[in-house]
């Protein structure tokens, strides 16, 4: 239950031309509308209106004046500096017709001089969900640049491929960057039904680092690994910082002995750590209503009280953990609590809920942000958590699946109007 954080408006300078260049750099951007149908026709880089845009109907102008005038410039423009040209080059790039951006994209994956650029192109390739992403991804993984080889990871975690698992085995060996060894984990937990995997991940749940032992934990949590409940029960019953991760894992894999192993915690384990364990009582289908309630007052708490921070992050991301799962309740309390909160707890309330939404159904999000009493405020809230999070595979992921309902909702329908709301808000 950690997350990466940082400033969408930052940006590292060398993180532009150096290819092993880490995961700090800024976020990346993300269009005010979706993408016209694939079948849409184009002459050059269709302009980012606040609405997708009819065959040959004008842009607004001020679209018009901020969107670059060719596809191939839009794609060298993903790497410069200034934060609006960033956006307007992701939005041109994503309305592209995709017979015309997909080669482009591969391309620029393949050859273009700028590490960044290269990134970024993977990452927007990835949402477009073409086949033919597949040629590019398999050999990031052996990229100099990290941040190919994290995207290559994680479209393999989405699209698990068996014949692949003696190479992620060998990987394990020798991918050392905090921020891509996570992606790897995942993609091999993926994979989970191969001896071989489990007893990789099982000798690297106890050895190594700890940021590295949260990775596998989780990811074993995540793929509900059956075959790793001992492993993880006995993290579970040692008070440390794995704990949290490993309680949460036993719930997600759902197994009925985790329920005795994680309720044995709770008359022992400090004040920090009894969010998690709630969390996880909660999930295995326990009192889950009392749980949550716990979850929501000592959040509540938290904001009425400064200076319990390790309390506050706690809570807020173990209230993360219920949203994520589909309990709309949780997201309910998460919006509630956080609308009026102020930093240093307003931030990791909003990161919980931004890391809820891009690991969980778009449809949930979006019913909660319908819900919420300010909807304004609660997407604001949702915005915060956007702005910290360092997860361009997963936020361009969720992108598109919102792009999905867009357009599966019909024309001129008031979902669609909040669909539209909801990624003119995030950028996308």
């Amino acid at each position: 239950m950690r997350a990466f954080a940082t400033a969408r408006g930052g940006f590292v300078a060398v993180g532009l031309i150096a290819a092993t260049a880490g995961n700090a750099a800024a976020q990346a951007t993300r269009p005010a509308a979706p993408p016209a149908p694939r079948s849409a026709p184009a002459a050059s880089v269709p302009p980012s209106p606040t609405v997708p845009a009819a065959p040959g109907a004008p842009a607004p102008a001020s679209a018009a004046a901020a969107a670059p005038k060719t596809l191939s410039a839009a794609i060298d423009d993903l790497g410069k500096l200034d934060y609006a040209v960033r956006t307007a080059a992701s939005a041109a790039v994503r309305r592209a017709p995709a017979e015309q951006a997909v080669p482009a994209l591969m391309n620029a994956v393949t050859s273009h001089a700028d590490g960044y650029v290269r990134f970024r192109a993977l990452v927007l390739l990835a949402g477009i969900g073409d086949p033919r992403t597949r040629d590019v991804m398999i050999p990031a993984i052996d990229d100099a640049n990290d941040r190919l080889r994290e995207v290559a990871y994680a479209w393999l975690e989405a699209n698990p491929e068996p014949p692949l698992a003696p190479k992620l085995i060998a990987k394990l060996e020798t991918e050392v960057s905090e921020f891509v060894r996570p992606s790897l984990v995942r993609a091999l937990a993926a994979l989970g039904s191969d001896p071989k995997v489990q007893a990789v991940l099982l000798k690297d749940v106890t050895r190594g680092e700890d940021i590295f032992r949260s990775a596998v934990i989780e990811a074993l949590g995540l793929h509900k690994a059956a075959y790793a409940v001992p492993a993880l029960s006995a993290i579970a019953a040692l008070e440390g910082p794995l704990q949290d991760d490993a309680v949460v894992a036993l719930a997600r894999i759902g197994d009925p002995k985790g329920l005795e192993i994680v309720i044995a915690q709770q008359g022992k384990a400090p004040r920090a750590r009894q969010p998690a364990l709630a969390a996880a009582i909660c999930l295995l289908g326990r009192n889950c209503d009392s749980h949550e309630r716990f979850l929501s007052e000592t959040l509540v708490f938290t904001t009425k009280n400064m200076g319990h921070q390790e309390l506050a992050r706690s809570a807020a991301e173990a209230l993360g953990v219920l949203a994520r799962s589909g309990r709309a309740s949780a997201w309910d309390a998460l919006i509630a609590i956080g609308d009026p909160s102020v930093d240093p707890v307003r931030a990791p309330i909003a990161l919980a809920a931004a890391a809820a939404a891009v690991g969980g159904d778009p449809a949930v999000v979006l019913g909660a942000l319908e819900r919420a009493s300010d909807p304004k405020a609660a997407l604001l809230l949702l915005r915060d958590g956007f702005d910290m999070l360092s997860e361009d595979f997963a936020e361009e992921r969720f992108y598109a699946r919102l792009r999905a309902l867009y357009w599966q909702a019909p024309e001129g329908s008031p979902a669609r109007t909040r669909i539209q709301r909801v990624m003119t808000a995030l950028d996308f």
